[in-house]
Order: C-alpha cells, then structure tokens, then sequence
C-alpha cells in the first residue's frame, strides 16, 4: 500500500533550504501564462526570459549559489498509448508516451518537451507547480518521471496554490510538499482506464459495423455510455407519457385570486361539486390572515457546478465556456482554482484582506466598506467539501484588460463572494384562509422587507405578490368563479448544465471531464439541442447496447471504479488493483458484446440508414439519403440507385441535418447546414432552385461594387487611364494571382498551423 503525501516539517525544510542555494532549481508550470506568474512572484524582479531557438519561452532566476528554471507545458505533454502494433480489441497493454508521437494535433508539444528535457538534464530538484488537481498531478508528475528521470519522486516537491497571485505563490513554494503520488496514481488509472474502456468498445462497435460506411463516427466511453443511458431514458419517459387531465377551482376576492385549498383535483366529478358549490356559495367569510416573516439566507459560494449552472441560467454561458472562461480568470490571478467541488471559505485564507482589497476597486467599494465596517467576515457556506482547493473567489486583484465574457463571470463570482458575507434577506408572508359553503380557498402574498443579501448579488431576486388587506371574519364575495382544465406534464429534457449536475449527482466522471464528455455526444450526433434530445441515430446506439451488453451503458460499473479511484488518493487501494478490477469489468462487457456481435451489427448498421434519410426524391420517390463517396466526400443519393442515378452535391466539413420540410419550388427537401463559429442556415438541394438566384447576384453585385470601388492606385502599374471594364479586368487577374499565391503547399499550411498553436500556447 502506498502511503498518502505529507507536507514537508519545519525541520525538514529549513534543512531543505540550506542544502538548495548550491543547486539547480526546475520549476514546472502547467501553461506559460501561470509560469509566466510563478517567475514573477518567486523572481522579485530578478527573473529574465529567455526564448529557446524553437521559440519556446522559460524564464531564468539567478539564485546565491544556483539558479532557478521556470518551465511550462502545454498541457499534457505525455499521454496513453497502445505498448504493442496489435490490431482490433481487447487492446489491454498500454504505456505512456509523449503526446507529439501518438497524435498531429500535439505536435507543438515537442518544442516545450525538448526544452524541459535539457533544462532537467542540469537540474537537481524538480518542482511540480502545475494545477493542485489530479490532471495537474498527472502533467507535472509525468514530465518528472519521464523527462528527468527521477522515476521514484526522491528529487521532487510539490506547491499547491487556490490562486496566482504573487502571495500565495511565495507561500507555496516556502512551504513545499512532497510530491502527492497517491493523486497520481489515482490520475494515472483513470487514464488507463478511459482509454482502455474508450479504445476497445469504440474498436468493438466500428468491427461491428466493418464494411459498411458510416456516415456517424461511432465510439463509447466508460462515462460516455452511462451518460447517453440518462438522456435515453430520460427521452423514453417522455415518449411513454400519458397526460392525466385535472382540474382546479379558483376564484377572485378583491381582484386576488383564491385557489381551492383541496389543490389540483383528478376526479372530474369532486371538482365539478366544489365548483358548483363555489357557484351557489359565492358569498363567504375570512377565516384566518396568518403572517409570518422567513430570514432568506445567502447562496453558498460557487464551486465548479454550481457556477457551470448559475452562469447558464444568468448569463447564458454553455459549461464549457464557463469552465473555459474561469480558466482565463484564475491564470489572472482574478479568482482561485475554478476546478474545485468545494462551497467552504476557510478563514486561512484571509478573507478580511480580500474584502479590503476589493473595497478599494470602485465596483464593489461600498458593498465591501459596508461589510467591513460591519465586521462581517464569516461567509454563509455550502456542505459540498475538496480536501484539494476552496470554493471559487475573487483574489481582490484589480481586473484590467477583460473580454465582455470575463468580466461578466467576473463579476458573477465576486458578487456570489460579497454576497456570502451579507445579512440574510427578510420576506414577510401572508397566508389567507376564506370559506365559501363546505370548501376553503386560500392566497398568499409576500413582500421583501429588507433586501440583505439581494442588493449585493443583483444575479437573484424574491418577487413581491402584493395582496389586498384582509380581516378575520370579514365577509367577501367571490367572483369569477372558474373551473380550469389541466393536464400533466412530462418530464422536462436536460440542458446542458442540468446534466451536469446529474452526473455529478451520480458520482459518474469528473468536475473537469463532465461537459467535454457531453460534447463528445453532440459530435458523435448522439444528441442534439440546447433542450437536449437524443437523436434517432443516439437511440439506436443505447438501444443496441442495452439490450445486448447492458454493462457499457448501466452506471454501476462507472460509479464503482470512481470510488475505486477515490480510495487510491487516500491510500486504502493501490493503483494496480483497481486498473486490474477495471480491466477485468471491461473483458466481461466485451465478452457480452461478442456474443450478441451479429444483432449489434445488424442494428447499428439500420440505425444508420435510417439516420441518413433526409427526405424524398422529388424524381421517383425514393429515400434520400447521405452517401459518403470513396473520396471521403458527402453527398445525396436515391435509395432506387442504380434505377435512379439523383444526386446533390453537399456542403463539406458541415454537419446536415433533416429539417422534414420540402421546398415548394424545386420539391427537394430543405437540410439544416452547422457550421462551426458559424451560424447555422437552411437550404434545398437544387442548385438551380429560384430560392437560390439571389444568392449569385448578391455575390456578383458584391463583387462588382469591391471592383470598381478598387482606387487607381491599387491597379497595376500603368493600367490608371484604363476603361472601367479593363480595370475591373486587371483587379480580378490581381485577386486571381493573389489567391494562387496564397494557396500554399499542404506542407507548409501543416508547418503554419503548428506555429500558430506554438504562440497560442505561448
């Protein structure tokens, strides 16, 4: 067993710090924006940069009697591969490699791996600075292990920091750790695992299926499956709903509305007597006027989740974008770690500070004074709990130079942060009770007497229901009698950040992984929708597997490998077991899978012509369907070919969707066209349809406006004093060069790509 990571002792550091002035130092950030931060902060103005002859950046620190190097990864610059050349599944031998050998799109890591390595090759201490996570565990880890070699950690410490700001970082490194192998490890069969489970079921289901061209790329995950299980079933429930008719009784007093104190009723026949009775009783009498007042407290301070879904629901963001966005913020040094499951606010953290910090930004000065003066320095918190990092809070460093997106979700997370240390809000309610004939009815009305907490955080609100003044005993009419006719309704689809928290309600995947694994069904057309709906194809998929090997899409063996997992950071399993039960788990699906191959392949490969359809062919009737050519490229068919020989061309690199609409006009069906960072847009298949000749004479209109507004001195030489026919002429010969030139070689399109992922990184 493998014991759990301990902080270094004051003895054991100041030892450390005696013995570290003759040696060189390799700091290890996981992006160059949070390295660039860590040299700042440890170099005190002593660091220099220096730009390897790749372009690839570090920074130096001159030390009394040695040298500190802050390096920086892009990422995981080690990753899983297959160990052997073996073909088809079960694939269960896997060893890590750098990330430039298994995949092009890595291919910029090389540079940063290559100036780590020969930084590593002087050093003698490494220090994994990245992310206080098990990814960044993993990314610093690794790049120890691999690159300088210190296999076992004997040379290695740990920092581990909530925020980037120069005085947690100092903090950090004065109080080194050792490194947190059991995260690790825990990190590393995660890995294992994923791939494994993600390599051989998608290697299963693509052999299932050889032969045949699938126009949707097929995979499953060990998250992926249990995930398309909730949507499916989800989906089956709303299917199978059957609406229930009810009815309600109401009534108006005094211009409130009064509703039967029976509620909603489902027997026609009771709510038919209530009503009549209403009709014959319509004079009554005020029973009871209850008041009460309810102290609304605070809403804890954000952790992952939470955020995810606060910033859908007020500020439209995807949970990507979110998670994207509190990344970009957190590299500031604006807030603390996004990637926390935690709602507490230790006061280790000096939250009296922070407050005075934020007093002094003109945003939030007066809520920040007021809490100040008031001595409100302890927050309302949350019961969700991260041994790693708190919840979510701003750092008090003055924000400069947002984005539009930053500086709202800024302002969403210091407002949530101001907001936990506010009185509570007090709402004063009023209960009516009225009598007419043998039935009650009753209203309510509320009012917000004092704001508290809601004055700080504008993103909530408690609506006023303001209701007349009522008196025991007093006698009112009833009018308007009513007898309204309901029914029920299904259950609402996910969004997006509704799922989120389901899965981590479930305990399925992980606060980093949950919303790329979800994107990863809407690329595979798993789903669709912001109001997410599984697609026919997606269907088909979870049908297939349910039926025929059920372990790839039920979340027991998900949900029991993560606390596996979980028991590896705290010692009470070894890494080994727990890859070798999940392994095991994996052969059992795969064994299931194969026994039903022959129904699976049948299933998936109707799935897929039935998701290719798009509508009719306006010459013989046939379906329509979306044909991949040998080329790779797609387009439309008739399903009467080699009968009938209709074909459309398709828009490429796009995703095509059936809308069911036919055009009125050329009679093909009209596709949805998805882009990415495009807006989407629908059109037919006709090229020639009358629907599309605006689309060329805008276009030549456009055209012929660019040309002749072209002035002289763009023409070529000597071509001023030409006719406007000969100039426009020579513009379009120019635009023709230009364009050619600009078509560079596939090779060195490849190298420019590369070089601009390299300064994106950067």
């Amino acid at each position: 067993m493998r014991k759990s990571y301990k902080p270094i002792t004051k003895s054991v550091y100041t030892a450390f710090s005696r013995f570290e002035v003759c040696m060189k130092i390799l700091v290890i950030a996981e992006k160059p924006s949070v390295g660039a931060r860590i040299a700042a902060a440890l170099g005190e103005g002593r660091e220099r940069r220096v730009q390897s002859k790749s372009r690839v950046g570090y920074y130096e620190i001159p030390r009394k009697d040695g040298t500190m190097y802050v390096v920086s990864a892009a990422g995981h610059l080690y990753t899983i591969k297959q160990a052997d050349s073996a073909r088809g599944y079960p694939v269960l031998n896997v060893t890590w490699a750098p990330s430039y050998e298994v995949g092009d799109k890595s291919a910029h890591t090389k540079d940063y791996l290559d100036v780590i390595t020969k930084l590593a090759s002087e050093c003698q201490l490494f220090i994994n600075a990245c992310d206080f996570d098990t990814e960044g565990t993993v990314i610093g880890t690794n790049i120890i292990r691999f690159a300088a070699g210190d296999q076992n950690g004997d040379k290695s410490k740990r920092m581990k920091f909530s925020t980037t700001t120069d005085h947690d970082l100092k903090e950090a490194y004065s109080k080194l750790m050792q490194l947190d192998l059991n995260n690790y490890y825990a990190g590393e069969a995660r890995h294992m695992l994923d791939w494994l489970w993600g390599i051989n079921l998608s290697r299963a289901l693509t052999q299932a299926v050889s032969g045949y061209s699938m126009r949707n790329p097929l995979s499953i995950g060990r998250v992926q499956g249990p995930t398309l299980a909730i949507l499916a079933k989800r989906e089956k429930e709303i299917a199978a709903f059957v609406p229930k008719p009810f009815w309600r009784i109401k009534a108006m007093v005094k211009n409130t509305e009064f509703l039967n104190a029976k509620g909603d009723m489902f027997d026609k026949a009771a709510a038919q007597a209530s009503f009549d009775n209403l009709k014959r009783n319509a004079k009554g009498t005020i029973e009871s006027v209850e008041t009460t007042t309810r102290s609304v407290a605070p809403y804890p301070p954000f952790d992952l989740t939470s955020l995810q879904l606060e910033a859908s629901r007020a500020l439209h963001y995807d949970p990507s974008r979110t998670l994207a966005i509190a990344q970009s913020l957190y590299e500031k040094a604006l807030i603390s770690y996004p990637r926390t499951s935690s709602q507490k606010l230790p006061s280790t953290l000096g939250l009296p500070s922070i407050l005075a910090e934020l007093a002094k930004d003109p945003e939030y000065s007066a809520i920040a004074r007021s809490l100040i003066a008031a001595k409100r320095f302890r927050p309302v918190e949350g019961p969700k709990t991260d041994e790693a990092h708190p919840a979510i809070f701003p750092t008090g460093e003055r924000p400069r130079g947002l984005t539009d997106e930053e500086e709202k979700l800024y302002d969403l997370v210091t407002r949530r942060f101001l907001a936990v240390f506010a009185p509570n809000a007090e709402v004063s309610r009023v209960g009516v009770t009225a009598v007419f004939g043998d039935d009650r009815y009753k209203a309510s009305g509320q009012r917000v007497t004092s704001n508290g907490w809601l004055d700080v955080y504008g993103y909530a609100r408690i609506e006023d229901r303001e209701i007349p003044e009522f008196r025991n005993g007093e006698q009112v009419t009833a009018t308007k009698p009513a007898m309204e006719e309901l029914q029920t309704t299904p259950p609402k689809r996910y969004a997006k950040a509704g799922l989120i928290a389901e899965l981590e309600k479930r305990n399925l995947g992980t606060k980093a992984t949950r919303a790329s694994t979800i994107d990863t069904l809407f690329r595979r057309n798993y789903i669709e929708g912001t109001s997410i709906m599984v697609t026919k194809f997606g269907m088909s998929v979870y049908d297939t597997l349910d039926k025929n090997c059920n372990m790839i899409v039920e979340d027991n063996t998900t949900k029991r490998l993560e606390v596996d997992m979980e028991e590896i950071v705290s010692g009470l399993k070894s890494e080994s077991d727990v890859v070798e039960e999940g392994k095991q788990m994996l052969l059992d699906a795969l064994k299931a899978f194969d026994e039903h191959k022959e129904q699976i392949s049948a299933s998936l490969r109707e799935a897929q012509k039935e998701s290719s359809i798009i509508g009719k062919c306006p010459k013989d009737g046939g379906d329509l369907r979306i044909i991949r050519s040998r080329a790779g490229k797609y387009f439309v068919g008739c399903s009467n070919y080699p009968k009938c020989t209709q074909t459309y061309s398709l828009p490429q690199n796009a995703k095509i969707i059936a809308t069911g609409n036919t055009c009125e006009h050329c009679h093909t069906p009209i596709i949805k066209v998805i882009r990415a960072r495009m807006r989407p847009f629908e059109m037919d298949l006709d090229p020639n349809c009358i629907t599309k000749k605006d689309w060329k004479s805008a276009s030549d209109q456009q055209e012929s406006r660019v040309e002749i507004a072209v002035p002289s001195s763009t023409l070529p030489k000597g071509e001023g004093g030409l006719s406007i026919k000969a100039k426009i002429s020579a513009v379009k010969e120019k635009i023709t060069k230009s364009k050619a030139k600009a078509a560079k070689p596939k090779a060195a399109v490849k190298k420019a790509r590369k070089r601009k992922e390299k300064q994106n990184d950067e």
